[in-house]
Parts: C-alpha cells; structure tokens; sequence
C-alpha cells in the first residue's frame, strides 16, 4: 500500500503521529481486558514505584498534576489503586491495590502480544533502538 507524503517536516508532528498510531496499535492488543495503553502503563508504572505522592508519580510519568488526575480517576473509580493520605497530611499517596496487580496480570499477556506484534512489524533491533532514543528524548526536551 503508498504511504502518502509527509505533511510537514516537524520532529513533533511526525513523533506525534507515530505515537497515534502505536498507541492504537496497544489499545487494540489490550482492548480485552478494559484497559487503554495509558492505564495499563499507569498501573505498572505505579506498581514499581509505589505508594507515592500523587506530584511525585506525574513527574516520574512525565505528565502535569491535572492530566494525571484525570488519568488516575477511572482506576480509582474501579478499585484498582487507592489514593489515601500522604506522608505529611497534606498530600494524598497512591498505592496499587490487589485488584489492581490482578489486572496487570491479566492484561500482561496481551500487552506481550502487543509488543511480539510491534517488533515483528517493525524489527526487534531497530525498535529497542526506537525505545532508548524515545527514552534519550523524553530526557533532554
């Protein structure tokens, strides 16, 4: 199939684009378990990391405080992390419950799916290379 040409020679619109596109990809993969790619990565992020200030995982998640919040209501919703009170009273810390690790491990065998389908499509080499350049970006903009 002709790929049309790009609109425009911008880095952003380009990487924008391609994150459309794998994120649908992820979205598809996951779509039995009820969960979209950002929730999954959320829940997972949140499992490594956790309890944590609600600022210090949006930081670590590279997201504004409102995004995340946003982001996180439908887990919270759903039982699957729970916002309690923080270290100094003043902020709320954010643990992923039991139901919420089930979830991972339910969604973990479609999220593989996802990536073996990726890498395949697109090389298992140039998309770990893919990967540390997103990652070399998201550190230095």
């Amino acid at each position: 199939m002709d790929r049309p040409a790009p609109v425009s020679p911008c880095h952003c619109l380009a990487l924008r684009q391609a994150s459309r596109r794998l994120t649908q990809h992820y979205d598809q993969h996951l779509a039995p378990t009820g969960l979209r790619t950002s929730q999954y990565g959320l829940l997972r992020g949140l499992g490594r990391v956790g309890p944590i200030s609600i600022n210090g995982f949006a930081d670590i998640m590279m997201m504004d405080r409102t995004t995340m919040g946003r982001a996180l209501h439908p887990l919270t919703r759903d039982g699957l992390i729970a916002a309690g009170p923080g270290r100094d009273g003043r902020t709320r810390s954010l643990t992923l419950t039991e139901a919420g690790q089930k979830r991972i491990e339910e969604a973990q065998p479609f999220w593989e799916q996802a990536q073996r389908t990726f890498e395949e499509r697109y090389g298992a080499v140039p998309a770990g290379d893919l990967r540390r350049a997103a990652e070399r970006l998201a550190l230095s903009v």
